[in-house]
């Protein structure tokens, strides 16, 4: 749990080479521990991403990146008070500092990391732009979508990359605009779409939530890059890096085989990037004003992010989504963590 020795940190920051930071840069972090809780902005319900479960504990992928940062920062994952917001509203509120954390599968673009003032930390699912349509039209491909009514959501690069794809392939399409993932889904459910557009793993969370799933296939066409991962402002470099390794930490433990069923025993490994990974091996925590044991805790309490991908969006999960490319470096995949030394 956080002690008065995080204070204590943050006044001699000084002492720890840190004596050019600019004194906003160290707020985010002392707000946190004065406020004792992470204000993270998530989604407004998308399951294996962020949203409650039927005791109102919020789950997912996106959830658990939140709970890591309270684990590093505050020695206690459940330290987190979600704040639900909307595409359009989401970047507006991590401006004006109403969360302190943006993790709502929000696709890094050279607009959004360059002119909102915000910084993307790192990637936590690898994504693509795809179509779901109901079984019985017999569409087989993207390129049979000329014409079709298309459900989509407003305040997303959904909308650009759609309109991107229907010209260059001389296709025509009539959007139909919703605020909110729920709204969009209803919408196709109720019929007034042929098709539903949205990253795969969106639509995947989405098909589950129909009254029949099995009468809807997502299409195997994917027309976009789109690398989902958390946000924070600009101009807080101290806060920016804890997050950001937050997430590395998770990675590497995977790569590791650091568990949180087997982090306390691991403690004692011989494995040099494991020790300074959970702290028995120097204080890397110490540059972010961070006890030594901060990935420990996220390691412990949250788990590693194969544990976390499995049990939210994997196949332990009701959406079944494949690892793919969000396999480990020297698995196939393109999650890769620097290392902590």
């Amino acid at each position: 749990m956080f002690n008065k020795k995080h204070l204590a940190l943050l006044a001699s920051a000084g002492s720890l080479s840190l004596a050019g930071m600019a004194t906003a840069q160290a707020d985010t972090l002392e707000d946190t521990i004065e406020r004792g809780a992470v204000q993270c902005g998530v989604s407004d319900g998308l399951p294996g991403f962020s949203a409650p479960d039927d005791d109102g504990n919020w789950q997912g992928l996106d959830v658990d990146v939140c709970r890591a940062v309270a684990a590093a920062v505050l020695g206690d994952a459940d330290a987190v008070n979600y704040i639900s917001l909307n595409a359009v509203e989401r970047f507006t509120a991590l401006q004006s500092g109403e969360v302190d954390l943006l993790s709502r599968n929000t696709t890094w673009t050279t607009t959004r990391d360059t002119t909102l003032g915000l910084n993307f930390t790192g990637v936590n699912f690898y994504d693509g732009q795809g179509f779901m349509v109901s079984r019985d039209l017999g569409i087989t491909g993207a390129d049979e979508l000329d014409g079709a009514s298309i459900c989509i959501q407003s305040g997303t690069t959904t909308e650009l990359n759609l309109a991107d794809y229907f010209r260059a392939n001389d296709m025509e399409f009539n959007p139909i605009v919703f605020d909110t993932s729920e709204q969009t889904v209803g919408g196709y459910q109720a019929g007034r779409c042929d098709v539903l557009t949205s990253d795969t793993s969106q639509l995947a969370a989405l098909r589950i939530q129909l009254d029949d799933p099995e009468a809807s296939m997502i299409l195997s066409d994917v027309i976009s890059k789109e690398p989902l991962g958390p946000v924070v402002r600009q101009g807080d470099d101290l806060w920016f890096n804890i997050v950001k390794w937050s997430l590395f930490a998770m990675i590497n433990a995977e790569e590791y085989g650091v568990t949180s069923e087997n982090a306390e025993e691991m403690r004692d490994s011989n494995n040099p990037d494991v020790a300074r990974l959970l702290g028995q091996d120097g204080n890397y925590g110490e540059g972010m004003n961070l006890e030594a044991d901060w990935a420990y805790n996220i390691i412990s309490q949250v788990g590693n992010y194969a544990e976390s991908f499995e049990r939210n969006v994997g196949m332990d999960s009701p959406l079944e989504i494949e690892r793919g490319v969000n396999a480990l470096w020297n698995d196939g995949g393109f999650q890769y963590a620097p290392p902590i030394r």
